[in-house]
């Protein structure tokens, strides 16, 4: 009674060509007949995409799907990658590589993860499944549900991604996989003690046992994946002399060169036993052990902000666009970093599904899960500069030029050798520090260790009656429970030298080559072993949760406890004589939520002081949905799908943590607008996204290829904005005067309007076949969507910008795949969108991604010709035309946050399956 029919993956992979060819097997009338079989068999690229026409063609929801061309072996790298190629879908970049994706043009928030069917924990700060968690080589099919059904328990209003692995029970013999990949990266090693040279390696085993009524499959997967970055950073672009009639300045930047080293371990487990036609039941495990090491060094030059303590001010030597795009900062000072970044995340997946058929009418199901993500991350910042603290020394600054080279940022004319360590030295070169617990001068460095662990059990008992006669042929009913657990601790710690106030030359044994800033003209740069550095104990810590409110309200937990009750009826009717087949039902959705956190307040000597909190609400939802396919001609479909969904709110806006200020002088007030009490923070009793979706769409099957054309509309009901409110600080503690008024302001996430988001979409995948056999290798997959959305804050606001939403998307595969070769080059652009990236303290911030193209390409060669059997050889370049990562502040495209470089990544491997 699962939702995802594993009707529909046989026929898939009958229709791949993983099934004998029924036609041929029919003629065998003698050993001799026999011998001259001929099994038709096809795969790579167009077994592919056939697969993945059977499975959209015959679902009852609106569908997009991938499916892998062999064992292990899915098309691209990751499955985002993979995703981010599918009709009405995006990719974010991370680092160079895909990592969350957008539905829709719906933010990642807006989307649930499955595996097998059983929605998955999140390694990252809320709901949205950072998906290079998962190894491409242990998935064997991905489908995406546009449109949900009353059985599709994880839905949400984006869309719902379900993972899938292998059944060994589907394969009629043994199969033993083997790939393996060099990986090397054309910006070479920018980092001396980086890594420019990588590997994967993955094998897969599926073996059928006692009478082919046991069967097993075992996946792993191994990745070992340096990567390089160029990166543009500015803090940001305030007015020349802060005057708004001036033109923009830079304010300050960040850039740096960045190595980073990737290791991903997963396993994959799949044990199934159907020892007879009444029963089967099928044990899965999945883990994956995901390491990601970045070393990073660059220099940070305060502009405008800075003038009076790291320059003396900017003189504007030319403008252009209302930006000054050549200047010079004068008496100008930097820093020097080198910084280390690490996460490390564990998760674990596990699942155990029995299916009994008790007769001819009834069969019951029941699923138990469990998923668990752990995540640590360590980021490590030292300070290196020519003096301790504002202020110069003789030849520690410098009139420093700049030029601004419209995306790429700045370009910068030194005079100084950065790289000189008799010169730039270890210590604090601005007074950053609190001058509570830490003097203005003392910040040496900083250290940032959030954690995030996230936990979610489930069990499912559902049953199935099916029906002789009559439009609707099956009821299946069924109830879940799920309980999920997510916290996070946050703490961060200033480092200061023990020998403070004295600066400190670099040890020897910690120095290293320079690191080269070229591509920003700041020339070499001191270069050392700062997690070595710090390890040897020359720094004290000491917690920035002392005096930051921020940092101890970033510390929660969320629980949930989720009911769901269901009822579907599938539908096999006619309409004017044509099939007509779908389903209609209704879920009832009932939540509990709970969460902990901290209120805090600051004193009047800038210390903070701590009290626990908590809050949480309870609500009930009805969830109907009706999914139509009216077969109007032999292979047409038209399709009409409605239903109500929705998107659980961000678990960082549903914490109680929250800031709160007390003023004394104000205690015997009673007006709320002159109220003792004010702050901010999370809201527990957030509600969830919700949405009535409608979707209309027509499908042509053809013998070689497809066409699909949709139309989608979604009507918010509401959508999360920060409000001002009324609150009771009753429950908090504060020094006498106690006031006479007990609430106060507040400004917290709130439900509040609602819009709607809309859009079209088309996708095909047609063969050179079709106009004549003889072009039957070359192969053509193509995809667009156009997305439009209008939601407001009040009825006179300006509409938002939705975050993730690309007005344009678009996809284009081109392929050739015949007598053992085979070549593509594919291509996938999205329009500028609002996404989030790692801000300070390794938290994520709003900005908007410029639209970008990225172009893959890939070549391979079957050895089959040659008489070796199962053997291929493959060259893979990913990111062929060097596609930078740009970003933007404020909605202005002049104010460039970003401009990330990668390089292009060259993959050369071989693939035996036998």
């Amino acid at each position: 009674m699962s939702p995802f029919k594993p009707s529909l993956i046989m026929m898939a992979l009958g229709v791949a060509g993983m099934s004998y060819n029924l036609a041929a097997a029919e003629q065998q009338t003698s050993p001799a007949a026999d011998e001259n079989i001929e099994i038709i068999e096809v795969s790579g690229i167009r077994g592919s995409m056939r697969a993945t026409q059977a499975v959209k063609m015959s679902s009852n929801e609106i569908v997009e799907s991938i499916n892998a061309e062999e064992i292990g072996k899915l098309p691209d790298l990751s499955i985002a990658e993979s995703l981010a190629r599918l009709p009405g879908l995006a990719a974010q970049r991370l680092d160079g590589r895909a990592n969350v994706v957008s539905i829709r043009g719906l933010a990642p928030d807006f989307t649930t993860a499955t595996l097998n069917g059983r929605e998955q924990v999140t390694v990252g700060d809320n709901r949205g499944v950072e998906f290079d968690q998962y190894p491409s080589e242990l998935i064997n099919s991905v489908v995406v549900y546009k449109t949900p059904n009353a059985a599709l328990l994880a839905q949400a209003i984006g869309g719902t991604v379900d993972m899938r692995t292998v059944k060994p029970l589907s394969f009629s013999d043994r199969i033993f996989a083997v790939n393996a990949r060099g990986e090397y990266n054309d910006l070479g090693k920018l980092n001396p003690d980086g890594e420019d040279k990588g590997y994967r390696a993955s094998f897969s085993y599926i073996d059928q046992f006692m009478d082919d009524t046991v069967g097993v499959a075992i996946g792993y997967a191994k990745l070992f994946s340096p990567n390089q970055e160029e990166r543009w950073q500015a803090w940001g672009y305030p007015e020349l002399d802060y005057n708004p009639d001036n033109p923009l300045v830079l304010g300050g930047a960040k850039p740096f060169v960045r190595s980073s080293l990737l290791e991903r371990d997963g396993v994959m487990v799949v044990i199934e036993y159907q020892p007879n036609d009444k029963f089967s039941a099928t044990l899965d495990a999945y883990y994956t052990k995901f390491s990601d090491e970045q070393l990073l060094r660059g220099i940070e030059i305060p502009g405008q902000w800075g003038a009076g303590w790291a320059n003396d001010g900017v003189v504007s030597q030319q403008e252009s666009n209302g930006l000054v795009t050549e200047g010079i900062f004068t008496n100008s000072k930097v820093l020097v970093r080198n910084d280390v970044n690490r996460r490390d995340a564990d998760t674990y997946a596990l699942g155990w599904n029995g299916n009994y058929v008790v007769n001819d009418d009834w069969s019951v199901d029941l699923d138990l899960s469990y998923s668990q993500a752990d995540r640590t991350d360590f980021g490590l910042e030292t300070y290196s500069g020519t003096s301790r603290g504002n202020g110069c020394i003789p030849g520690g600054c410098e009139d420093l030029r700049f030029e601004m080279q419209g995306d790429r940022g700045a370009m910068f004319y030194p005079s100084i050798n950065y790289a000189d360590p008799a010169l730039v030295k270890l210590g604090g070169p601005f007074s950053w520090g609190n001058n509570v617990t830490v003097p203005g001068n003392a910040q040496d460095g900083f250290i940032n260790t959030p954690s995030i662990k996230d936990e979610l059990s489930a069990v499912r008992m559902s049953a199935e009656r099916l029906l002789a006669q009559g439009p609707i042929n099956a009821v299946e009913f069924g109830v879940n429970y799920s309980n999920r657990k997510k916290s996070k601790a946050d703490e961060g710690y200033f480092l200061t030298l023990k020998d403070y106030p004295n600066t400190l030359a670099v040890p020897s044994e910690f120095l290293l080559n320079p690191t080269s800033l070229d591509f920003i003209g700041m020339g070499n740069m001191l270069t050392y072993d700062a997690e070595g550095l710090y390890n040897s104990g020359i720094y004290q810590l000491t917690s920035e949760g002392e005096t930051v409110a921020s940092r101890a309200t970033n510390t929660w937990s969320v629980e949930e406890d989720v009911t769901t009750g269901y009822v579907m009826a599938s539908v096999d009717t006619e309409l004017a004589d044509k099939p007509l087949l779908g389903n209609f039902g209704v879920q009832v959705v009932h939540t509990k939520q709970h969460s902990t956190g901290k209120a805090v307040t600051q004193d009047a000597n800038g210390l903070v002081s701590l009290q626990d909190n908590e809050g949480g609400t309870t609500y009930t939802e009805w969830l109907p949905s009706v999914n139509l396919s009216w077969h109007v001609i032999d292979n047409q479909q038209l399709r009409f799908a409605a239903a109500r969904s929705l998107s659980r709110a961000r678990m960082d806006k549903m914490n109680a943590s929250l800031t709160f200020n007390f003023d004394p002088s104000l205690a015997g007030s009673t007006d709320i607008n002159n109220s003792p009490w004010s702050g901010g923070g999370g809201n527990p009793e957030l509600k969830p996204w919700m949405a009535w979706q409608y979707d209309l769409g027509y499908e042509i099957y053809l013998d070689e290829g497809y066409l699909a054309f949709g139309a989608f509309y979604k009507d918010l009901e509401n959508y999360v904005f920060d409000e001002s409110v009324t609150y009771d600080f009753g429950g908090f503690l504060v020094p006498d005067p106690q006031p006479s008024l007990q609430q106060g302001l507040y400004t917290t996430p709130q439900n509040g309007r609602g819009g709607y988001i809309r859009g079209l979409e088309f996708s095909a995948h047609l063969t050179g076949a079709m106009l004549a056999d003889s072009l039957s290798g070359f192969g053509i997959i193509l995809s667009g969507a156009y997305n439009d959305s209008e939601v407001q804050e009040g009825p006179d606001s300006d509409p938002i910008d939705l975050p993730g939403l690309s007005k344009k998307v678009g996809n284009a595969t081109f392929y050739y795949e015949d007598y053992g070769f085979q070549a593509r080059i594919s291509a996938r652009y999205r329009s500028d969108f609002l996404g989030e990236v790692t801000g300070r303290s390794l938290e994520r911030t709003s900005v908007y991604v410029k639209a970008e193209t990225l172009v893959d390409a890939q070549l391979g060669y079957d050895l089959t010709e040659f008489g070796v059997d199962g053997f291929s050889v493959l060259l893979q370049v990913n990111n062929l035309t060097d596609e930078p990562f740009v970003t933007y502040q404020n909605g202005d495209s002049r104010q460039i946050r970003d401009y990330q470089q990668y390089g292009r990544n060259y993959m050369l491997g071989v693939n035996y399956t036998f």
